[in-house]
């Protein structure tokens, strides 16, 4: 059998072609995801403050809610400390030579005229963390009294000289005794004595992270850094921290790795798992035309006496033969896609810029395995149907064309249809970003129900259209209406994966344009400040009080933004989420929409809740609320007020003290002010450099919705050129089916430049119901999503991402089935009649 399949493989080469690319590009995507989820595990960046340690001791980001499975966890977006009793607990593990408590916390050094002088980051430490990098003194002493500080080299400061350094208040003014040299870092460090450090931090009895070292100095290896790594994580078991060694420490050094790494092996699992799905579509229908075109061969085989079962093998073998070759290259190819891919997460801020990836076998072998076994169920479906035909019947069969899908196959579409339609009013009674996922839900249900009922629907639209093209034109029209009326299932085929582009790429842009432009109409409404004060790095929480004693003032309101993770039972499971949230102090320049209860009682421990959150889980003024901060600290505040304007706020408003207790920078985000005098307000701003006062206020801090909007677009665009490869397949190889046809035209006296045309005319009509189609299961979703959201039927963003979108579609459909005529007229009509299927 093997033989024989090899044999078919050679000598139908051109056939394979679009299973072999499908297969290629199938295991290239699912290679470069495995990539990227083995890099979110074990890859990382440079380790650079903590490059001298073996093991970092730091507090756990991970939120498991009580009762979840191994799924039920969220990241927390802040980095939470650790108890500086643990020092000495970890000092008495076996093997460790010293802990180093560190503190890190903002401090920025201001010049002269008031503009920071760091080109990056800036974070204050305590010195005696230096030997954790190792930072080395190159001139001067270390730091001993309160005013005194020791800055790295590339903050180009001399020993004697005086800095300002502004922590969380206005700036203060120290002497240099020293300057430090260590490794290259992403941030600039300056260095205060231990106790000052301590005091700067602002959190008595906590420190950000314990570095741990261990054995002989120099002599520390990777499998002893492991070992190390598993006592004191055994000694700190009820602690609740996170114990690294390796590549993780820099996970615990710098904030946007350890958020990276948690989120780059989620991502990669679903949007892999999402690949493999196209993956199988993809092959399947490639398969499944490439089985058709010869379906004279297996109606011979079965005449001649094949059982089923052969013919299954002989179709299944040929994949594996094809699947093979291309699963081997898609492996080694999944190489460059994932570092396309990480450049492309990199440029959307998802990963860091010098993140680097893992690139071992495991994924490459996992990818080609997942390739085969996607075209072997591939080549299960495309064999059903040829294997099935009754013998006696076979050759008759093969010379016609189905006339219609099957009634089970109607059933069971047009129930589809009809869930996704009904699914798209769910964003008039549900609002937020899931309402928007809901509104991309529907639409890929109303695509799987357009593509079971595609022959049936395709046929009525051309028996509509087609008699159009016979008046347009006496002889190129006639013939491709006549064409798409006698084979709809042919043109149905190629509609479907066009449709799909369409209503894809559409729906997906569009429903996140809409939501973005919701929250900022909604913001604009709900903020009644005159003016906003904003800094690169927060607002000292102090300003608050310095404002309103400044004349003129009529309302001050803090604003912290933050984040809450919530756990909601789901049946059997537990859903967690991560979503924005805010502290205010008073509401003299918001408006959260209030329903209930009053925010004058929003103080330290309690919270007001958005109406539908407040439904959801069943929550009303009086209960107790419970969630965890943004540093993962468990929270059960009292519920004082219900709200409805939950784009702009989040479903959580707590006490400004309580979500700016639980940030790093324990600072505010902005404070909203309502005055005219903007001059006093610029004058009092001055003594804090990179403050400034602006009129308008962005959106809320939804960093996680935006990423994720980007990653769609990053995901869809893939997943489009892959959908575009199966377009262009399926086209091209219907086209050039119809060889022999072209050519008994060309006998019987039409001429080329007609069957030209004749081509031309059935790409227009198929590009065209694609675009009718794709727009229709677009338009519905997109329109009430839009009511929903801001009231209007029609969805936010700029217009010609929309035209962008069609007329890629239609460049694809006509050049696909241009090219593949133009091939296919190449040979002389009389050899192409005699030419063998």
């Amino acid at each position: 059998m093997l033989t024989l399949a090899w044999q078919t493989v050679k000598a139908r080469t051109s056939g394979f072609i679009g299973a072999f690319v499908a297969v290629l590009c199938g295991t290239a995507l699912v290679a470069a995801c495995g990539i990227l989820m083995e890099s979110g595990l074990r890859g990382g960046v440079p380790t650079q403050r903590y490059a001298a340690t073996d093991v970092v001791v730091s507090g756990d980001r991970i939120v498991r809610p009580p009762g979840g499975d191994v799924l039920a966890f969220e990241h927390a977006s802040e980095q939470p400390p650790v108890s500086a009793e643990l020092v000495a607990k970890v000092r008495a593990v076996p093997g460790v030579r010293d802990a180093v408590a560190e503190q890190t916390f903002p401090a920025t050094v201001v010049g002269p005229d008031g503009q920071v002088l760091a080109d990056k980051p800036s974070f204050g430490h305590n010195w005696g963390s230096a030997v954790l990098a190792p930072f080395r003194l190159v001139e001067g002493r270390a730091p001993a009294a309160g005013d005194e500080v020791v800055l790295d080299a590339g903050l180009a400061a001399a020993v004697g000289d005086e800095v300002r350094i502004a922590t969380r208040s206005v700036p203060v003014t120290y002497r240099v005794v020293g300057v430090a040299a260590g490794v290259g870092s992403r941030q600039a460090s300056v260095f205060f004595s231990d106790a000052k450090a301590d005091e700067l931090a602002g959190r008595p009895g906590k420190v950000s992270a314990i570095g741990v070292l261990g054995g002989t100095p120099g002599q520390a290896d990777a499998a002893g850094a492991g070992d190390l790594a598993d006592r004191v994580e055994e000694a700190l078991a009820g602690d609740h921290v996170s114990v690294s060694s390796g590549a993780d420490r820099s996970a615990a050094e710098f904030d946007d790795v350890s958020q990276t790494k948690s989120i780059l092996a989620l991502i990669a699992g679903s949007f892999g798992g999402y690949a493999v799905l196209v993956a199988i579509f993809v092959v399947a229908s490639t398969l499944a035309l490439t089985v058709e075109q010869r379906r004279r061969e297996f109606a011979l085989l079965r005449a001649v006496g094949a059982t089923p079962r052969q013919v299954r093998k002989l179709i299944g073998v040929e994949t594996l033969v094809v699947a093979a070759v291309a699963g081997v290259l898609g492996s080694l190819l999944g190489i460059a896609v994932s570092q396309g891919l990480r450049s492309a997460f990199a440029g959307i801020g998802v990963v860091p810029a010098d993140f680097e990836l893992t690139i071992s076998p495991i994924p490459l072998a996992a990818a080609l395995l997942i390739g085969l076994g996607a075209a072997r169920v591939a080549a299960w479906s495309a064999s059903r149907r040829p294997s099935s035909i009754n013998p006696v019947e076979a050759l008759g069969e093969a010379s016609l064309q189905k006339r219609d899908v099957g009634r089970v196959r109607l059933v069971i579409g047009w129930v589809t249809l009809a869930i996704g339609v009904g699914a798209t009013a769910v964003p008039l009674f549900l609002r937020g970003q899931l309402g928007a996922a809901m509104s991309v839900m529907a639409a890929l249900v109303i695509i799987i129900g357009l593509a079971l009922v595609g022959p049936r629907v395709v046929g009525r639209m051309i028996e509509v259209v087609a008699p159009g093209l016979g008046r347009l034109s006496r002889v190129s029209g006639h013939l491709a209406a006549a064409n798409a009326v006698k084979n709809s299932r042919r043109m149905a085929a190629a509609v479907t994966p066009l449709m799909l582009a369409i209503g894809f790429a559409v729906v997906n842009f569009y429903s996140q344009t809409t939501f973005t432009a919701a929250v900022q109409q909604e913001t604009t409404s709900s903020i009644t400040a005159d003016h906003v004060i904003t800094g690169v790095a927060g607002v000292p929480a102090e300003l608050t009080a310095a404002v309103r004693g400044v004349p003129g003032v009529d309302g001050v309101t803090p604003l912290v933004r933050t984040q809450v993770i919530t756990a909601r039972e789901t049946g059997d499971s537990v859903e967690v989420q991560r979503g924005p949230a805010h502290g205010i102090d008073g509401d003299a320049a918001v408006d959260l929409g209030v329903t209930s209860g009053s925010v004058k009682d929003l103080t330290t421990g309690t919270v007001a809740l958005s109406d539908s959150y407040a439904f959801w889980n069943n929550k009303k003024v009086g209960d107790t609320a419970e969630f965890w901060y943004a540093d993962g600290q468990p929270a059960r505040l009292k519920v004082v007020a219900t709200f409805k304007n939950d784009l702009a706020f989040g479903d959580h408003v707590m006490s400004a003290a309580d979500a700016r207790a639980h940030t790093n920078a324990g600072m505010d985000s902005a404070v909203l002010v309502r005055t005219n005098d903007v001059a006093r307000l610029n004058d009092l701003i001055g003594r804090y450099p990179g403050l400034a006062v602006t009129s308008a206020l962005a959106g809320p801090d939804r960093s996680d919705q935006r990423m994720q909007f980007l990653l769609n677009l990053v995901a869809v665009g893939v997943i489009l050129g892959y959908v575009a490869i199966s377009v262009s397949n399926t086209l091209v190889m219907s086209t050039a089916q119809r060889r022999r046809e072209f050519a008994l035209l060309r006998l019987v006296g039409t001429g080329r430049r007609q069957v030209v045309r004749m081509m031309r005319a059935e790409a227009l009509l198929t590009v065209g119901i694609a675009v009718v189609l794709g727009i229709a299961v677009s338009a519905l979703p997109l329109g009430l999503l839009a009511i929903g959201l801001t009231g209007t039927p029609l969805p936010s963003g700029p217009g010609w991402v929309f035209l962008a979108v069609l007329a890629g579609a239609a460049l694809l459909g006509t050049a696909s089935i241009a090219l593949a005529t133009r091939m296919s007229l190449r040979t002389k009509p009389i050899e192409t009649i005699g030419m063998r299927e």
